[in-house]
């Protein structure tokens, strides 16, 4: 099988600087950037937490993904990934500010996080620095008080996650270290205090940095004036230069790092000044180079994946996508990454998506124009080598990355006609099947992209005289097994180009975990794939376990019964159980709704996170009302309304536009109009407060 690109083992040309948003090379640079984080993710994870000596004594040095020897998966999730793209989003729900503070940026952690399962390491209040900010901050502590030392400690204030979430803040300032190490100051300050702020300025720095100076020394440089000259940081740095000048084997001087700010002088799970020692010990003795730098940075030990994945982000920027090539790092990433959080229908994504996404914050946060709407197919294959989470499924032919115009990218799939066996790639809408049990830490949460009712439009060529296919879906089954449903069958000849569309049928209630191409002759160019707006389809409980994971579930206890949803408890404050995307706009969610013992319960809709949200619901007996949350608690409407406890009623509820409405038993009850900063789309949710809710079967359909 081929890779997606063409490999080569000869030194590359250095990209040219590139020093605002709207430059034409802006995005690919971002795109480097943020393979790189992955790529430098993926290789480290296997190995994270081992000893040096560990990793020399069982791997030898490692130059290439060693997940396979190890027994591990490649495309995991992990909370560098996560925590980088997720607490980014700040920058879009507060407005595209550049003024956005380190309480937004709290609020913005508060919103995304799922307590004891998303994105963070939960290890306990004074154990996990960042569980312990995140409890602060629930508690009422806002940042940055939330990560402070007076808080929480200097030793707990200081370990590495200050550095590990920090790379987005330096990809959307270009040639503007002072402005990424000041976002990356408050954003560090959510849970991090000292050390931990410097070492996070310091890397946002020289990744906004490397868009514009790629001589190591220089960057190292610039990222220092950003902190103080009397830090440890600043110490350990000039330490590690000073040896490396004097001393080129990288394998002494980490000796050397170890002896003199080892873990046994920095106490606590994993503190930050031995770690960040290691990435400039990689920046130093790589010279640059992306594959150098790497294995040595990943042979050192400590905590791998961390230090790997910024250091991945910089010479990622710096380098290139031409930097990438040396080795096949991409072909088997294709793209995937995963990023959990109570933003369910976000959490299936790739690398040219999220790059795509950074380069446009930037340039909105400057008060340009978005990226051209080229890029507007959810896979158009424009960046260069981008598949967008397309693989194989078979060895039966290739896929590849290719242009089929100028500046615009296709994907080639071609099937093998020695072999007279049809070949099949796809992408996934879904937890796949091969990573449903995946153990990592890091729960995947996720709602499916791709629902039943859902139209889904491509454009493609065929490239032989004969191209025969078709495209299909892959849903769950009653035992969580994969079926395959074909739609519409492709058939075009050589330089034809095809459109297609397929209404996606309804699949019994079952989550929809890939849409795919499988070819039985020929080869074609798939130009782009595209769909979108609101599914008109229904959520049973079915048999199995999909159906359910198919919630982003913030809510203490989900139980079912044939055809209900029996019980939805929170035993404390308000939760969630979500469905659906961030993009759905004007919509009805229609459900038979069973009020019990609860403060509070009822359907939300605009739903976009744990803090965002418009919620119709049954309130103190005699009343229904419709509350808006928005980093804050407020009434909108409510009116009397004589319920009954453990009563079923016909909820029906409405968003169009700023307009809400509610209907029980088919008669209107509620309605108002939110004019002030509405919440303009989102997903829907079951939501109780402090109690329980029943329920049957929701559904949805566009307004």
């Amino acid at each position: 099988m081929s890779t997606q690109h063409e490999l080569s083992m000869n030194s590359v040309e250095l990209p040219k600087p590139v020093s605002s948003p709207d430059h034409p090379d802006y995005v690919n640079r971002v795109y480097a950037g943020v393979l790189g984080k992955i790529i430098g993710v993926y290789l480290g994870r296997p190995v994270e937490n081992w000893t040096h000596e560990r990793i020399t004594r069982e791997i030898g040095e490692i130059s290439y993904y060693i997940h396979e020897q190890l027994g591990r998966r490649l495309i995991i999730t992990d909370d560098d990934i996560s925590g980088m793209l997720t607490f980014l989003r700040a920058i879009e729900d507060y407005g595209y500010d550049p003024n956005l503070t380190a309480q937004q940026i709290g609020q913005t952690w508060l919103n995304y996080l799922i307590e004891e399962t998303t994105i963070l390491w939960w290890g306990g209040l004074g154990n996990s620095t960042e569980h312990t900010a995140y409890l602060r901050l629930k508690g009422g502590i806002p940042a940055p008080e939330s990560g402070s030392e007076a808080t929480n400690s200097r030793t707990v204030a200081e370990q590495i996650g200050g550095q590990i979430f920090i790379d987005g803040w330096g990809l959307i300032n270009p040639g503007e270290p002072e402005r990424a190490a000041d976002f990356a100051r408050r954003a560090a300050s959510v849970s991090h205090d000292g050390e931990a702020i410097y070492g996070a300025q310091v890397i946002a720095a020289m990744i906004a940095q490397a868009f514009v100076e790629t001589d190591i020394q220089k960057l190292i440089d610039v990222a220092l004036q950003q902190i103080p000259g009397n830090s440890t940081i600043q110490r350990l740095c000039e330490d590690l230069r000073s040896w490396h000048q004097s001393e080129p084997d990288w394998r002494v001087n980490r000796a050397r790092l170890e002896e003199n700010y080892g873990y046994h002088k920095f106490k606590g799970q994993c503190h930050i000044i031995p770690n960040h020692g290691l990435i400039i010990l990689g920046l130093l003795h790589g010279d640059g180079d992306f594959d150098e730098s790497l294995k040595i940075i990943n042979t050192c030990g400590w905590d791998t994946d961390c230090n790997s994945g910024n250091l991945g982000t910089i010479l990622g920027v710096r380098n290139g996508l031409d930097g990438l090539n040396k080795h096949d790092w991409r072909g088997p990433v294709a793209d995937r990454l995963y990023l959990p959080s109570a933003d369910g229908g976000s959490s299936i994504t790739d690398a040219a998506a999220e790059s795509i996404w950074i380069a446009n914050a930037a340039r909105l946060m400057r008060g340009m124009e978005p990226i051209d709407p080229g890029y507007g197919h959810r896979f158009h294959f424009k960046l260069p080598g981008s598949v967008q989470g397309w693989h194989a499924l078979n060895e039966n032919g290739k896929m590849s990355h290719c242009y089929c115009k100028e500046g615009y990218g296709a994907l080639e799939m071609a099937q093998d006609a020695e072999t007279g066996e049809s070949f099949a790639c796809s992408t996934p809408t879904f937890i796949p099947p091969d990573t449903k049990d995946m153990v990592t830490g890091y729960v995947l949460v996720a709602c499916p992209t791709l629902y039943p009712g859902h139209t889904v439009k491509a454009n493609l060529t065929g490239l032989m005289d004969s191209n025969v296919g078709r495209m299909f879906i892959g849903h769950y089954g009653p035992e969580d097994g994969s079926i395959r449903h074909y739609g519409p069958e492709i058939s075009i000849v050589k330089g034809s180009e095809l459109d297609l569309e397929w209404k996606i049928p309804e699949v019994g209630g079952y989550p929809i975990h890939e849409i795919g191409v499988e070819m039985d002759t020929g080869s074609i160019q798939l130009h782009w794939l595209d769909w979108g707006g609101v599914p008109k389809t229904s959520f049973p409980p079915v048999d199995g376990t999909m159906w359910a994971r198919a919630w982003a579930k913030a809510i203490h206890r989900f139980a079912f019964v044939r055809d209900r949803y029996e019980y939805l408890a929170q035993n404390s404050g308000t939760g969630l159980l979500i469905q659906g995307s961030r993009t759905w706009k004007d919509y009805r969610v229609e459900c038979c709704l069973t009020p019990r013992m609860a403060a509070s319960s009822g359907l939300a809709v605009r739903v976009q996170g744990l803090q965002r949200y418009y919620a119709f619901q049954f309130g103190e007996q005699g009343e229904v009302r419709l509350d808006k949350v928005r980093d804050g608690h407020k009434v909108l409407a409510k009116v009397a309304f004589p319920w009954e406890p453990f009563r079923d009623y016909d909820f029906v509820v409405e968003a169009q536009g700023q307009k809400l409405r509610l209907f029980i038993d088919g008669e209107l009850i509620l309605q108002a109009t939110d004019g002030e900063a509405p919440l303009e789309t989102g997903a829907f949710a079951f939501v109780v407060e402090a109690g329980c809710l029943g329920a049957g079967t929701p559904s949805i359909s566009p307004l």
